[in-house]
């Protein structure tokens, strides 16, 4: 099924590409560049991400071939269009140096198993769990929002060496990240 753009949508688009030469990104990379700085309005996101081609390509085919999608709050699902989430946040439990939002990782992870696609835009803590779980992702997009661990969250997933889309610094949120996942669902190869 063939996705109907809205000519706002386009009409925005044509505006950012005015704005931000995308062409010398490659095609999915671009794809997410353009769709997370379309959700923000943040032309900074174009040098702000960090994600490889190669990541993207292998999450791509998962995606498309029906690797779920885990979300770490209600909000980064409702911005996911044409795809099905699993968020455990309601059913966690927070504990002695345990927030609700990474109990809820560990939760998700025993519903969906390895090869799921991780999609945190709210919680560092849901990340830093993430990367303490052997979720062995087709991809993590992480990029939770925050001036308290969120950039030292991300650059750990860097670090960790799991195929990844984050940024560098503390913004992030919600919107961005489900754009980055709406990105890979909506692009055509």
């Amino acid at each position: 099924m063939n996705r109907v753009v809205h000519p706002i949508e386009q009409e925005s688009f044509r505006r950012l590409r005015a704005r931000l030469d995308t062409s010398h990104f490659p095609p999915l990379t671009r794809a997410v560049v353009e769709r997370v700085i379309h959700s923000a309005a943040d032309l900074d996101y174009a040098t702000d991400l960090v994600m490889d081609e190669a990541a993207l390509e292998t999450a791509y085919a998962a995606l498309h071939a029906g690797a779920p999608v885990v979300v770490d709050v209600e909000m980064v699902a409702a911005g996911i269009t044409r795809r099905e989430t699993v968020c455990q946040l309601k059913d966690a439990k927070a504990g002695p140096g345990l927030t609700r939002s990474a109990h809820a990782m560990r939760l998700a992870y025993e519903q969906v198993g390895p090869g799921a696609l991780w999609v945190i835009g709210c919680a560092p803590t849901a990340l830093e769990e993430l990367l303490t779980l052997d979720a062995d992702p087709a991809l993590v997009i992480g990029l939770p929002v925050g001036f308290v661990g969120a950039a030292e969250s991300k650059a750990a997933l860097r670090e960790s060496g799991l195929p990844a889309v984050s940024n560098v610094s503390e913004k992030g949120g919600s919107a961005v990240a489900a754009a980055a996942l709406n990105a890979l669902l909506y692009h055509r190869s």
